[in-house]
Formats: C-alpha cells, structure tokens, sequence
C-alpha cells in the first residue's frame, strides 16, 4: 500500500480507503455484519489506514461496525464520518437556511452521537454531508468547527460535495475553515478537475475521491441483465434504461483501452490516482474480494502513462443518475 498526505494535516493515509456506505446495510443488500467486519480487518492487513463513513449510513449501524473494527484492531486507523443534514434532504437546496439543515446544536449533538457509535474519543475527519455555497458566509457551521476542534472531538473537518456538483463548494475551500472536501470523481465524472482540483492544491486542501468505480459501472460487470435486488440503491441508479447506457460507454471504454494491461476496476482506480492533488480514493467494500481487488490497485504499476490518461479523458459522460 501507498500513502499520501492529506492536505496539510499531519497524517500519511492510504491511497485506497474503505467506503463504509455498503456495510450500514439498508440502501445496500446482501451484506452481513460478519462479513463485513472480516472486509474490515482484511483491508487493516492490506495496509488500509482510511476509512469513510457516515452517521446517515444505516443509521449509524455503519460507524458502529468501523467503530468494532477499528478498536479490534492493532492497526492506526483514521476514521472520517459526517453530519447528516437535519432535514434528511441530499443533496442540499441553495434556497434552504442552513438552520434548517446544521443548526449548531445539531451539529454537536451528531458529532457526539458519532463519537459513541465509532467507540472513540475524537473523530480524525468530520465531515457535512452536505453542502451548498450559499451557506458559506453564514456562522454556526464555523463555530461548530472551531469549537468541536477546541473540545479535542475532532482533529479535522471536510465537505462531502454534492453529486456531479464539484463547484459547490469553492468558497468553502477558500474560507480556510475547511481541511478536506470528498467529491465524486472518475473516469465518467472528471469536472473537478475543471475548478475544484486546482483550488485545493492552491489552498493545501485533502481531497477524497468517492465513487471511483460509478456504483459499479465502471468495474465492467453490469450488464442490460443484471437485476439488483428490490429496494438497493443500484436498482433506482440503474433504472430504466441506464444500464444500456452503460453498457455502451464501458464497451467504448473497452475497445479504446484493450491494449493497456489490467482490469477496468483497476484502471479505473489508478486513473484518480493520477491526480497527485487526490489524497485518497475511497471505492466501497463489503466482501474480501472487493478489499483485494482494490488494494491490489497500488501494489500494481502506480499511476497511468500520459498517453493512457489522454484516452481516458475523452471518455467523460456528462449525465446525473443520481435524479
């Protein structure tokens, strides 16, 4: 495993992190608790150090899980969490107040509730679930921050930004308050590369790369046939008739990379981690096999070559699956 400074925080993490949303259960089917505690321990075995969850995530049944895992383990592991919007809305309304969404008092007692399911002391990287710029200039979410790092509750806080919209939140990064953002980027959705990736490294800001493989799009394995079961999330992001329209891109993507050696998951993978302002890309794991199949990612050949990454910019998809 390979490891990158996030941002300007003290701490090297792993260049592939563990996304916790699977493992919470309800919008994901199939997991079993044991199962995903041994993914867990696995991943810490594999030189895994980071791992992003969410109080949203099954309730908190997803921090209570990293929480058993983390304290079982000998290993040092940051924990990155976030902060739920008040109202249950994702993504964020520019025209709603965000005393409707991260009230101060909501703020704290998230954090607190997040501290008792992980089972530790402080949170390495909180994070608002949301977000929008036309909170910005308002000042609860910035004294929740100054005061929550006073109290040692947390070391760090981020933005996980909303879908396909990386310039949501640059007057975010540029109020200094911030020390990471975690944006949705991959081979399909690479506009944060645009304003959002050169701003960071402007300001020294961590950036977590979420969603690398497309909810599964780009590992290559879905097909116009594949059937999700009733009520995942996958079965209304792949509805109608977007698996087709996977299928097209990735078998595209296919023809034009058939010459480079590894998986698509694996390119897939390396192509974020190309971006040297990517701290870490954190894909979703809830089987052993998912943990090493990612990780075997950077003990593979590193970042691509110049003349790969220029065939696969010009396989970005401007859509939204996510409406």
């Amino acid at each position: 495993m390979h490891y990158r400074k996030l941002g300007t925080t003290e701490s090297q993490i792993s260049e592939i992190g563990f996304g916790a949303w699977g493992i919470g259960g309800k919008q994901w089917q199939g997991g079993q608790d044991d199962e995903s505690l041994r993914a867990l321990a696995r991943s810490f075995e594999l030189g895994v150090n980071f791992v992003d969850t969410a109080l949203a995530y099954g309730d908190g049944h997803s921090e209570q899980l990293v929480g058993k895992a983390v304290n079982d383990s000998f290993h040092r592991i940051y924990i990155a969490t976030k902060i739920p919007p008040k109202n249950r809305i994702w993504p964020a309304n520019p025209q709603t107040p965000i005393s409707e969404v991260f009230p101060y008092d909501y703020i704290v007692r998230s954090t607190e509730e997040s501290l008792r399911n992980l089972n530790v002391e402080q949170i390495y990287l909180q994070q608002y679930h949301v977000w929008t710029d036309a909170w910005t200039h308002t000042d609860e979410w910035r004294q929740a921050i100054v005061d929550l790092k006073r109290s040692g509750k947390v070391r760090y806080f981020g933005i996980s930004i909303t879908e396909h919209e990386p310039d949501s939140a640059l007057e975010a990064v540029r109020s200094g308050l911030i020390d990471s953002v975690q944006v949705i980027y991959n081979i399909f959705d690479q506009s944060a590369e645009r304003n959002l990736f050169p701003l960071c490294e402007e300001k020294k800001v961590g950036v977590l790369a979420r969603v690398p493989l497309d909810e599964g799009g780009l590992t290559g394995d879905i097909t116009e046939d594949t059937q999700f079961q009733a009520g995942e999330f996958r079965e209304s992001y792949f509805r109608g008739d977007r698996k087709r329209q996977v299928v097209e891109h990735v078998e595209a993507l296919k023809r034009d990379i058939g010459a480079f050696p590894g998986t698509l998951a694996e390119l897939a993978l390396r192509f974020c981690l190309s971006q040297h302002v990517v701290s870490s890309v954190i894909p979703g794991m809830r089987r052993i096999s998912s943990v090493e199949n990612s990780c075997r990612t950077t003990a593979a050949a590193g970042v691509l070559d110049k003349d790969l990454l220029a065939i696969l910019k010009r396989h970005a998809w401007d859509r939204n699956f996510y409406q």
